[in-house]
């Protein structure tokens, strides 16, 4: 009977031990790699918590952070995950406002920080890019090469989910979006090989890495075609609060008007309580060192109280647009996509738009801390075109109509106003999708094809259930990761 007890006792114990140890990734890493690995005691652990930019992601604390340099280690990473059923992310830039996406509690995190390459290679045009970069990392490590890649519109954001989210860019009225600008990924699969995706090698993976998020792999480096540029003209107008219909038909004439491919343009109005901030802040860029007369007229004639616009180097204006980030406050980010409406039609549909971002703001006015933003960010059909030139992607625009991507932004103090927060996220994009909905059916609006931009999508959105693209999707899912291991393992929208 005592041998039984102990041999009871010695099954469990072991039992114990071995599903410890097979379920611990950081513990099965520690000494076996030179993978650098970060627990909680550490500096550098706090410092990758602090780089999120919303401070609800960064409360939640991982396992270990671990530093992969290669795809190798990468991989090896993956192949210790395969061997436990831990929940896991990838970091990039911490943009993602989204909790789970790129942070997580109690697992591993992978960050992609010494993943940092940028080699441009002259002979080919391309540049290889790590997703451990901002951006303001890759233009800073090309300047004096006279080319730039298309990348993010503030220096601050991550290449890494950028990228694989489609990516809008100050360019992309040029070159379409970021992910058709890319050339070769460098990915490691759920079962933990690496390989290429390129259009003659994987080229079903190349194609839904284009848009698709996460959901395939894990990119270890992008080689992204490389692009003349010289010095480039931007920065910001500013309005007072009252100039909102004159800002929304300017918005509306130079979407449908793009007077230039060279020019981009974000439109953004700001609230705040007690009305501290009650603004329009307009981002302005120009793919030269001036614009020709006439370029923003729209925008210009309304008459902004403050304009810094100036020639500047690229590295210059997207480290100068970082000041748009409030670190140290929780964040919420939501999409929608409205098709652009007609001269008749726009004051009606976009101030419909904009009241319901107004109204759901002015409700939520007395939660601590609290700055609203909506963002107007033009979808011209030359986008459309030019992505569909550059190969096409995943968000598949149809060049029938020109669109208008509208963000919404919430940042405030409190992990208790979570829940308020949340709800009034929810009203927005809602809310917004029924003001569509009610112009579409009255004639007001074009029935349309209207995919949700990924980069600004919110966790309770269904992105793949507004993509024309997604059976594709499924299938090389299916065929690279057949067990599921992304797609039950790790943050992000699922299939």
């Amino acid at each position: 009977m005592a041998n039984r007890k102990f041999a009871l006792f010695a099954l469990t114990f072991f039992s114990h031990l071995v599903g410890t140890t097979l379920g611990d990734t950081c513990a099965s890493l520690s000494g076996t790699t030179s993978i650098e690995i970060e627990t909680s005691q550490a500096t550098q652990y706090s410092s990758e918590q602090n780089n999120y930019w919303s401070k609800g992601c960064g409360a939640l604390k991982p396992s270990c952070q671990l530093y992969p340099k290669s795809a190798e280690e990468v991989a090896a990473i993956v192949r210790i995950l395969n061997a436990n059923n831990e929940t896991f992310v990838v970091k990039s830039g911490g943009h993602n406002a989204n909790k789970g996406f790129a942070s997580i509690q109690g697992g591993p995190l992978i960050s992609t920080k010494l993943l940092n390459e940028v080699l441009f290679d002259r002979d080919s045009m391309t540049v290889r890019v790590g997703p451990g970069n901002d951006w303001e990392d890759v233009h800073n490590a090309l300047q004096g090469t006279n080319v730039t890649v298309v990348g993010g519109r503030i220096g601050d954001v991550g290449v890494g989910g950028y990228v694989l989210g489609g990516g809008l860019s100050f360019l992309s009225a040029q070159y379409g979006w970021a992910a058709n600008n890319i050339v070769e990924y460098e990915v490691v699969l759920a079962n933990a090989t690496i390989v290429t995706a390129s259009n003659t090698t994987n080229p079903d993976l190349y194609k839904v890495l284009k848009g698709g998020g996460n959901a395939f792999g894990i990119v270890t480096a992008y080689t992204m075609i490389a692009h003349p540029q010289g010095q480039v003209w931007g920065g910001n107008l500013v309005f007072t609060g009252d100039k909102t219909d004159r800002m929304l038909k300017a918005v509306r004439d130079f979407t449908e008007h793009y007077p230039d491919e060279k020019a981009g343009i974000i439109m953004t109005a700001e609230l705040s309580a007690l009305g501290a901030i009650d603004m329009w802040i307009m981002f302005l860029f120009y793919d030269g060192p001036t614009p020709p007369a006439g370029v923003f007229d729209n925008f210009t004639a309304i008459g902004p109280f403050t304009n810094n616009c100036k020639t500047r180097s690229y590295s210059e204006l997207l480290t100068y647009n970082n000041f748009a980030v409030l670190k140290g406050s929780i964040y919420t980010i939501t999409t929608e996509t409205v098709p652009l409406p007609d001269a008749a039609n726009g004051a009606e549909v976009l101030r419909s738009v904009y009241d319901n971002w107004r109204n759901t703001t002015t409700d939520v006015l007395g939660v601590g801390g609290i700055v609203g933003s909506i963002a107007f960010q033009p979808i011209p059909k030359m986008l459309a075109r030019k992505a569909r030139a550059m190969g096409g992607d995943m968000i598949d625009l149809d060049d029938d109509i020109d669109r208008l991507i509208i963000e919404y932004n919430y940042s405030y103090w409190f992990s208790i106003d979570d829940g308020t927060m949340d709800a009034a996220t929810q009203q927005l994009y809602k809310g917004t999708k029924d003001v569509v909905a009610r112009f579409t059916q009255d004639g007001k609006l074009a029935q349309a094809y209207l995919p949700l931009f990924a980069n600004d999508g919110y966790f309770r959105q269904d992105y793949w259930g507004r993509l024309r693209t997604a059976d594709l999707a499924r299938s090389v899912r299916d065929r690279y990761d057949p067990e599921g291991f992304f797609a039950q393992r790790t943050g992000g929208f699922k299939l």
